[in-house]
């Protein structure tokens, strides 16, 4: 009996038209396209915040370096101004000249974390993703030098807030 009504022509077949499909492929392109934006914003949201927190993060280490120079916890070089040569000796740590013993070590980060701003290939090692501020650099014009006073994305970008991120 099912045969008999499939070879009628005016029964009702089951399934979508080819015009059903292809307005339901409209729409879902449509909502694509207008989605693609809002997640390419939230995508840039994420990395801002996450530079926000890893300037926050190596600043308040360096300023912990410099605070324990300070107070005689890292002994000064004769012509040093008591900030790190570089990122990497504040996750290997210093000896803590105040400890007896000379086994103390002090530590102020656990690792330098990469740029995310940074179009660097990851073969590149973290500390290098940055740019890097000496003490005796003016603050329009940031140079590395001889100590690590500052640091800040190289990426010549815009962030969300009108600002380049270098500025950050």
């Amino acid at each position: 009996m099912w045969t008999e009504l499939r070879k009628n022509r005016f029964a009702p077949c089951s399934g979508f038209t080819l015009i059903e499909l292809v307005v339901t492929l409209a729409i879902l392109g449509l909502l694509a396209t207008v989605a693609m934006p809002l997640v390419e914003l939230t995508v840039q949201r994420a990395k801002e915040q996450e530079l926000r927190a890893d300037l926050r993060e190596m600043r308040t280490a360096i300023d912990a370096y410099h605070a324990a120079q300070l107070d005689g916890r890292i002994v000064m070089e004769a012509n040093g101004n008591g900030y790190p040569p570089d990122l990497k000796t504040l996750v290997d740590g210093v000896k803590d000249a105040s400890d007896a013993s000379g086994k103390k070590m002090l530590y102020f980060l656990r690792r330098v974390p990469r740029d995310p701003m940074s179009n660097e290939p990851q073969s590149v090692p973290p500390q290098e993703t940055w740019g890097l501020r000496s003490y005796d650099s003016p603050p329009d014009n940031p140079q590395s030098g001889r100590d690590v006073y500052d640091v800040f994305s190289r990426s010549e970008e815009m962030g969300l807030n009108g600002r380049p991120y270098r500025e950050w």
